[in-house]
């Protein structure tokens, strides 16, 4: 078995630390929150005082900490611990251009990084589910594919550009926020118009979420705005939402209906309502 550190045990690091003591891997833990790792003793993973003295001897590092200036801190305080086969593991979501940085600087001095984040929860890591994306040298990847399948349902390997698991991780992460909003102005709806919350959230079933990505995500992709629901239809109808729930908070709506209001104005108003995106393709 293994013997590897984790950086930062918040829930989803101590989730994978866990996860990879019950498979028989030896883990050693750092966290600033020294609690949060003594938590752990329980499973067998040991606690260490500073990242250098986590990272000593260790084949792989996997880093789940907060943000990308938290990453450059951690990983510049084990630089003297890190031997020449060590393998830093980056499962943290950070900014796709100082990721791309990071990792050319980090290559260039002779450190193996990948970056690796992932979309799943501290339930979905403890059981292996969710995804994990890979992003980095594809000799690399291969060298630890098997250990990273351990701990993921689907393993993603998105290529050497070093920055393209990190742009994704946003692309899913708005995904995952902005039809939270949404549901939210449901929910609201739903409350305004003495409907039960369940029961509105259930009609959303009725919906083709994959199909709607599928087609009108792909043709908003390519900037096809052919008109399948008006775009001035789709204010009607957002204004009739608004009205029915008066002066109630909305998360996503109101923002919605002000960007609406200026492509009418520019002479959109007969196009799809898809063509929300229009400032994200090359115009005609």
């Amino acid at each position: 078995m293994a013997n590897i550190a984790f950086l930062g045990t918040g829930l989803l690091g101590s989730a994978f630390a866990e996860a990879a003591a019950k498979r028989g891997d030896t883990v050693t833990a750092w966290n600033r929150s020294i609690d949060k790792v003594q938590a752990l003793s329980q499973f067998g993973v040991k606690a260490a005082a500073t990242p250098a003295e986590a990272v000593r001897s260790a084949s792989r590092v996997h880093i789940v900490l907060k943000d990308d200036a938290v990453v450059e801190e951690v990983i510049a305080a084990t630089r003297g611990e890190l031997s020449a086969d060590t393998i830093l593991i980056d499962h943290t979501t950070t900014l796709p251009a100082l990721t791309a940085a990071r990792a050319a600087r980090l290559h260039a001095a002779g450190i193996k990084y990948l970056h690796c984040p992932v979309f799943m929860g501290p339930p979905a890591a403890r059981n292996a589910q969710g995804s994990m994306m890979v992003a980095g040298p594809k000799a690399l990847f291969e060298s630890v594919q098997g250990e990273l399948a351990k701990m993921t349902g689907r393993l993603e390997y998105m290529g050497e550009r070093a920055d393209l698991a990190a742009a994704n991780k946003l692309f899913g992460n708005a995904v995952i926020i902005g039809l939270s909003a949404v549901m939210a102005d449901v929910l609201t709806l739903a409350q305004a118009s003495d409907v039960s919350g369940e029961d509105a959230i259930k009609l959303l079933g009725l919906l083709d979420l994959n199909g709607m990505v599928a087609g009108r995500g792909v043709n908003m992709a390519k900037g096809n705005f052919s008109p399948s629901f008006e775009l001035a239809m789709a204010r009607k109808d957002v204004r009739l939402m608004l009205e029915t729930t008066a002066k109630r908070p909305m998360a996503a709506l109101p923002a919605v209906a002000a960007r609406m209001d200026q492509l009418i104005a520019e002479g959109l108003g007969a196009k799809d309502a898809s063509v929300l995106g229009i400032d994200a393709v090359v115009r005609p």
